[in-house]
């Protein structure tokens, strides 16, 4: 019965979405399919495009550079590779449109320098598709280099022994068999391009995301909102419909059982130089210039911005993602062992579909999740009127409940991913020794498995915790009016135009993402070595 109330309570705002079709789209729907949906397909489409090409190209390479070759500093690039993840896309969408803006920084730089008033447009297409793919590419360069350091030796060596030179052996041997790795690095980024609202709306490009926003409030066009949420629901389950079919009937073991590891080797001087460039790039991009930008606005800034309001916003952000990491963590516990407890074989792997929620974006489960909790403070309204006399307001909507409901369903994936893949290493004699004890499966639970999963539930926590302060659309149409948080409040900023002050909550997200993106950095390399 546990399992059964997760996995209802968790998959609501899909099934609102699916049933609400049937009721027929709003007024403007027409209007909008004969005006904007085109618009919407082909910026998404082109968006898409852009992000998949430039994060392969920067993730697979700098991935198989920095594990195939000695460079200096290697171990350094390794972790800052990934620290672009720190980063939300839409608050590095501010810091290179301010950047590249009229009097910006590189208008400053080039006359400085005396190279005239140099000034790019960023505010476009291929601007966003640059953002974008510089903040999200770290997705590709995790998943390719875990692949690529566990890739085996032997397959390498065989391949030198017949002759073919490195760039055959990796177009060849070490690419097709990293496919499965790349592609799940590839859906985490269609996922977070579809998610975008921020950047999407500060750079005037119009999305499916931007289009459900514009429904929901300036149309005020909820069922029009709900068409579509459920188009851009079917375009993420195609993806993820294809990235299951594309590795399912595949096997790649040999390289997990192999003990000969991806070999280092030295390369040239001007090759390592090469290198060096190809690797430095995507972090100058990707963190440094981004944070230096912050950096110098939050100085200028910081009297005017650093007020009792900042602080109290700054303790409100820390607040509900503490809140939300404790309860992602506990249903994450839940929905991975109550199906494995249950007796019923039709409830064995439904817990399954309860982590779905990470790949519907954020502005459909807002939609999904507002709707039925709508309808329930409507019952309440007219029990409290028929059996009290009295006139009750909204109990649920625009509540702190309603919203951490909507983020422990958004990222109980996040959660349950690294205490999955702990709880596969796990050894069953441990349990099936304490069973036999005559321990039943909840204290087998508290003292076997628990004490063993402590660093993936740190792990888990750790990265909910971050997700939940950079989470934009779904916190945008939740929140409460009294509450805000550091992501809504830079938003804001950079919606006033005042993109300097939205510095200063945009660096504190970031500086909060970092510690996990170490600790990321930490579980590979230990997994590397054992």
């Amino acid at each position: 019965m546990a399992t059964l109330t997760i996995v209802v309570f968790m998959g609501l705002p899909i099934y609102t979405i699916a049933l609400r079709l049937f009721s027929g789209p709003g007024e403007t729907w027409q209007h909008l399919v004969d005006h904007v949906l085109f618009d919407y397909l082909l910026n998404s489409f082109w968006l898409l495009l852009g992000c998949i090409l430039l994060t392969l190209a920067m993730g697979v390479s700098a991935a198989w550079i920095v594990s195939r070759y000695r460079l200096f500093g290697h171990k350094w690039l390794e972790w800052l590779l990934i620290l672009p993840l720190a980063f939300p896309s839409y608050i590095t969408a501010y810091a290179y449109a301010g950047f590249f803006d009229y009097g910006g920084t590189l208008m400053r730089i080039t006359q400085v320098l005396g190279l005239g008033s140099l000034r790019i447009d960023i505010m476009n297409v291929p601007g966003l598709i640059f953002v974008l793919s510089v903040s999200l590419f770290p997705y590709v360069y995790v998943a390719s280099r875990a692949v690529f350091v566990y890739q085996s030796g032997r397959l390498i060596e065989a391949s030198k022994l017949l002759g073919a030179n490195e760039a055959k052996t990796f177009f060849k041997i070490v690419l097709p068999m990293a496919r499965p790795g790349i592609i799940a690095g590839l859906v985490l980024v269609i996922m977070e391009v579809l998610n975008d609202y921020g950047a999407a709306k500060y750079y005037g490009v119009s999305t499916f995301t931007t289009g459900i926003f514009r429904a929901w409030f300036a149309l005020e066009e909820p069922a029009t909102a709900i068409y579509l949420s459920a188009i851009l629901l079917l375009i993420v389950f195609a993806f993820i419909f294809l990235e299951r079919w594309q590795r399912g009937n595949k096997s790649y073991e040999l390289a997990s059982k192999s003990k000969i590891r991806l070999p280092q080797i030295e390369a040239t001087k001007s090759i390592r130089f090469i290198f060096l460039l190809l690797v430095f790039l995507p972090i100058l991009f990707g963190f440094l210039l981004p944070v230096l930008q912050l950096g110098y606005w939050s100085i200028l800034t910081f009297d005017k911005v650093a007020s009792t309001e900042f602080f109290t916003t700054a303790l409100q952000s820390l607040g509900i993602a503490l809140l939300t990491a404790l309860f992602t963590v506990l249903v994450a516990l839940m929905t991975l062992y109550f199906p494995v407890w249950n007796r019923l074989k039709f409830l064995k792997k439904s817990g399954s579909l309860a982590i779905l929620g990470y790949a519907v974006p954020g502005a459909v489960l807002a939609i999904g999740v507002m709707i039925p909790t709508l309808q329930l403070d409507r019952w309440f309204i007219s029990i409290g009127e028929r059996l009290f006399n009295m006139e009750l307001g909204l109990l649920l909507n625009g509540t702190l409940s309603v919203l951490l409901y909507a983020y422990i369903i958004r990222f109980l994936a996040v959660a349950a991913n690294p205490v999955l893949s702990n709880q596969l290493k796990l050894k069953k004699s441990f349990s099936d020794a304490s069973r036999l004890l005559g321990r039943g499966p909840f204290k087998t639970f508290l003292a076997i498995d628990l004490p063993l999963l402590k660093p993936s539930l740190l792990a888990a926590f750790i990265l909910v915790f971050v997700d939940t302060m950079k989470e934009l659309p779904l916190t945008l149409i939740l929140k409460p009016y009294d509450f805000n948080t550091l992501a809504v409040k830079a938003y804001e900023y950079a919606s006033d135009e005042q993109i300097m002050e939205a510095s200063l909550p945009a660096l504190c997200i970031v500086l909060t993402g970092v510690v996990p993106i170490i600790l990321l950095n930490r579980f590979i390399l230990n997994d590397k070595h054992n």
